[in-house]
Formats: C-alpha cells, structure tokens, sequence
C-alpha cells in the first residue's frame, strides 16, 4: 500500500495508543527506553509499530543492531502525531473541565527547555494547586502558531521571529556548555574556549523543531572564526543526542539547566562566554489567569536564583 492508497478505512485502525508508542520511540530511538516509558514490556511496543507501519503502508523507523533512526516518512509523521495526541488530550482536558471548572495552563516547551522552566511549574504547582498544568511538547514555530490560534496559553523559547500578536519576556540566560564522552580531550579541561569546536563534529539541534536554538549555536561557532562541522543526521530528543555523544560519533552544546547527564561530562563554553536567553511567550490580548500566574514565579525565581544579569532585567 503506498501513501496515496491509504484511505479512510486504514485511517481508522490506527489506534492512539499505537500514535503514543511511536512518539515516544522516536524521542527515545532505543526501543528498551521507549517501552520502559511506556510500562510495557519491548517486544509489545515493537510489535504496535510494526502494526502502525502495516496500516499505513510505509516504514517508520529503520532498525539495525546498533540503533533505531527515523525514516523520511517517519519523520513527517512525527509531527503530524504528535498533534493528534496534543488535540486528544485538549479534548480530554476540555471535557474534564466542564465538571472541574479550576484553571487549566497549557505550556508549550521542548526538552531543553523543559528544564529551564521546570522549577518555575514546580512553584506553581506549589503555591497554585488549584491550576491545572498540562505540558505539550512543541517547538518554537509550532508555539507561535498554536499561542495564535488559542491550543497554547504560553511557550518557553528563545523569543525569535515573534509577531507582535504574542508577548515575550526573558527569565533565564542559561550557560552553554559542551556534553563529550568519558575521557574526551575536551573533558579534561575546566573550560572550552568556544575555538576548540572547529575541531569537533558538533550535533546540532533539529531545523523543524528548534530553528532558534540551531542558529544561535551556527552565529556563536561563526563569531570564532569557524562553519560547525554538522553531524550528518538529526534525533529527536536529550536522550537521543546523548546516545550518539556517548558513542563517541559527535559532541553536543547543551544549557547548563539539563546537567547531569549519566555517564558524559559537561563542561562550560568559553572565549566567549554564551548564555542562551530562554523567554515566555504568551498571547499579547486575552491571556488567561494563569498566565499571569507563571508569569509572576518566574519573575520571583529568576531574581531569587540570579538567572538573568541585572543590566538585561525583567520587567516588573
């Protein structure tokens, strides 16, 4: 069956949980991890896969002993799944809500700045417990969109390429750093001067996903006088990235904010000194509530934690 065959039919055997196992396999590309996830045993998630791949007439993943990859088509259906789940747990949100009338916050954010905003939602569950939080993994171009058309309350991001419909502000410039395997030459050194990347494959960050976090590494490698030489692939995810790292195949600049990973060093980028400005977006009219309610901890917290330089400051 190829993909213009597909029809309604075979649209309608593709069960959600089949959607949820391949999402989560392609942000973990490594079939154990993806099922201990997921509290199943492997072969089960393998063979839901493989079922997805049978109704829709194309490979998803690409297997072999030593890795799991994504092919093309599984690629373009990542993104297109991972909305599908998004707009499920929406319509199970909304549902909930006509019983449960508490505030609900929908935050869009991405691994890495998961964890620049992660103690910022703890003290909001903290101190709010009646505000509903419900994280949806999206990039910054699916954040701008879905801020617009109302399925987001706010994002977490570099503030890039925003129109003036969405409000930004910065709460955390967060150190850069590169992640090397046990016993890399850079490891042994307290700090790399950012130079020293010129002569590393350097794993970059997703173009579909986090334009605005590849560019900023692609203008940093150039202000030092080099092009980043680019490893030959893209994953999806920490964990993926931190695969390849620990395999020696390439390194990886990270924020200071995701450290530790087991078993990899990190260490800090220097000459110059990088700081990555991660932002929240909410809509710039008619934001709801709890907006304002992140909004405020995340204020508190950056001048409590010292996350942001006095001189950028946030607005009060």
């Amino acid at each position: 069956m190829t993909p213009q065959s597909l029809d309604l039919t075979g649209l309608s055997r593709v069960e959600l949980r089949q959607l949820r196992y391949f999402v989560t396999l392609a942000e973990e590309l490594h079939f154990g991890r993806a099922a201990a996830r997921e509290h199943i045993v492997q072969s089960a998630l393998s063979q839901q896969v493989q079922r997805l791949e049978r109704t829709l007439g194309v490979p998803l993943v690409s297997r072999n002993t030593r890795r799991v990859e994504l092919t093309p088509a599984g690629v373009r259906f990542l993104a297109e799944a991972r909305q599908i789940l998004a707009h499920v747990e929406r319509a199970a949100a909304a549902a909930q809500g006509a019983a449960d009338t508490g505030p609900v916050l929908r935050i869009g954010v991405l691994d890495e700045g998961y964890a620049a905003v992660r103690p910022v939602l703890q003290d909001v569950v903290a101190h709010h417990p009646d505000v509903e939080v419900h994280v949806i993994h999206a990039g910054l171009p699916e954040q701008r969109r879905a801020l617009i058309d109302g399925r987001l309350d706010i994002g977490v991001g570099r503030a890039s390429d925003v129109p003036p419909e969405i409000t930004t502000e910065v709460f955390r410039l967060d150190a850069l750093g590169v992640l090397v395997p046990e016993g890399h030459r850079l490891g042994r050194l307290a700090a790399v001067p950012v130079a020293q990347l010129a002569a590393e494959c350097l794993l970059l960050p997703d173009e579909t996903q986090a334009p605005e976090f590849r560019r900023f590494l692609t203008e940093l490698c150039r202000s030092s006088g080099f092009f980043p030489d680019r490893f030959r692939g893209s994953v999806q995810g920490l964990h993926a990235g931190a695969d390849l790292v620990a395999d020696g195949r390439c390194v990886m600049v990270t924020p200071e904010s995701v450290m530790p990973v087991a078993g990899l060093r990190w260490r800090p980028l220097a000459q110059p000194t990088p700081r990555y400005p991660w932002s929240l977006l909410w809509p710039a009219r008619d934001a709801p509530a709890p907006v304002g309610v992140l909004v405020d901890a995340a204020r508190r917290l950056s001048r409590r934690q010292g996350w942001i330089t006095a001189e950028t400051g946030l607005a009060s």
